[in-house]
């Protein structure tokens, strides 16, 4: 009976819910894409890169979009789900283009 509770607890856990590294990665980049302010910062340039660069003093990660013309510096602030589901993610743009 106590397994059963357990496993019960567990299963209702939002760790679970959690995404694999890689496509908590793409849900990320999926964001910097969609957002129309990254858009405007490159001026619409084709994009050569998107890297994890690592991260602010405040855990926030940091992204860089290269262009040729450019390495605009992100800010990705994690939402945390509710009771389950997955974090998503606003941008802050860091370091603008000139």
């Amino acid at each position: 009976m106590l397994r059963l509770a357990t496993l019960l607890t567990l299963a209702a856990s939002p760790a679970l819910a959690m995404l694999s590294p890689f496509y908590d990665s793409a849900e990320k980049i999926t964001t910097i894409l969609q957002d129309a302010a990254v858009a405007d910062a490159l001026r619409q340039a084709p994009i050569g890169a998107i890297s994890n660069t690592g991260s602010f003093p405040d855990g926030a990660d940091e992204w860089t979009v290269r262009t040729q013309e450019c390495d605009l510096v992100l800010k990705l602030i994690a939402k945390p789900p509710g009771m389950a589901g997955k974090a998503t993610y606003s941008v802050e743009i860091s370091t603008p283009c000139p």
